[in-house]
């Protein structure tokens, strides 16, 4: 879309044309309340040798992984709180996975899936404490080098809603 031509088809959260648009939450009332799942990651780099040095034990902070996932968790079951235009959510569960990247071994995954049963998607929620607990591991670390980074945050799949099962490639 050309940021100038004021043409928002297509984006459910934004109605109107031109000077005349404006945000607003998709009413979802009518919509049936269907089974929903997403996964999500988030992607951490460390300076070479550093994410086994740092994960080993406990940091300074307390232990780096177990604080990044409840921060993660409790992030998900926040997400209507903080993005604006999310419907709240009863989540039915939130999981926060960690392992080496298998592809780039100074690397940390960050997985979460959330799950409920509602009328709306958990994308964001799973994204949501993907990055929060990403972000957590990096305040918890930072100390160590400032040359650690958030590498990425995606969507890796999602199941319910009309639009059924989507999987990144």
């Amino acid at each position: 879309m050309n940021s100038t031509d004021g043409d928002f088809a297509g984006l459910s959260h934004i109605e109107g044309q031109g000077d005349e648009s404006r945000s607003r939450m998709v009413d979802v009332s009518s919509k049936p309340s269907t089974a929903r799942e997403a996964v999500a990651e988030a992607r951490v780099q460390f300076p070479a040798g550093l994410r086994e040095q740092l994960l080993a034990g406990q940091g300074a902070k307390g232990p780096i992984q177990e604080v990044a996932r409840v921060a993660g968790i409790l992030a998900a079951k926040r997400t209507g709180d903080l993005i604006p235009m999310c419907h709240p959510l009863g989540l039915d569960f939130v999981e926060i996975l960690f392992e080496q990247a298998a592809d780039h071994p100074d690397q940390l995954l960050i997985q979460c899936t959330a799950r409920c049963q509602g009328p709306t998607g958990v994308e964001m929620e799973a994204m949501t404490g993907a990055s929060v607990a990403a972000l957590t591991v990096y305040d918890m670390t930072k100390a160590a080098s400032k040359g650690i980074q958030i590498v990425a945050v995606r969507l890796l799949s999602k199941k319910g809603g009309k639009s059924g099962v989507w999987s990144a490639s």
